[in-house]
């Protein structure tokens, strides 16, 4: 099993802010445009949004983000494991750490919204293995045929 350290982190370094690209760039490339709620380096930086990154060593193996709805309720943002870390466990550990930051703070549960195709498979089965079930809209989303929504009750 790989060391993975998971920190929090302010965006400020050209890792991650290149790993954030490839991730809007991603996104972009597998939803349609008006699907796209990933968000940029400004709004993960903004108030309520807790942004951290995965390393293994000196290198940058990922990053995720848990964002406040509500005292009770979490959101998962930007989970994404760098290229070359896929299938290590990285998203796993990223996985872990913000539900157990979530636990930490209290909330009751932790909901996120993704997509719909191959490209959301990998993603899709960790959610699942993690006890995640598909729920109705949450915030502002909307479920049509090609967002879904998941929560997790802690």
């Amino acid at each position: 099993m790989l060391d993975v350290t998971i920190r929090e982190d302010d965006l400020s370094g050209a890792a991650i802010q290149a790993l954030v690209a490839l991730h809007l760039g991603g996104m972009h490339a597998h939803s349609p445009a008006d699907k796209v709620h990933a968000l940029p380096l400004d709004k993960l930086r903004a108030p309520g949004v807790t942004f951290h990154s995965a390393w293994v060593g000196g290198d940058l193996a990922g990053m995720g983000a848990l964002k406040v709805l509500a005292p009770d309720h979490g959101e998962l943002k930007s989970m994404r494991v760098a290229p070359e870390w896929l299938g290590r466990g990285v998203g796993k550990a990223m996985l872990r750490h913000l539900l157990a930051e979530a636990r930490a703070r209290g909330m009751a549960r932790v909901s996120l919204e993704t997509g719909r195709g191959p490209a959301f498979e990998p993603a899709l089965a960790l959610y699942r293995a993690h006890g995640f079930e598909r729920c109705a809209a949450f915030a502002d989303y909307v479920v049509d045929d090609f967002s879904q929504c998941f929560t997790l009750v802690l």
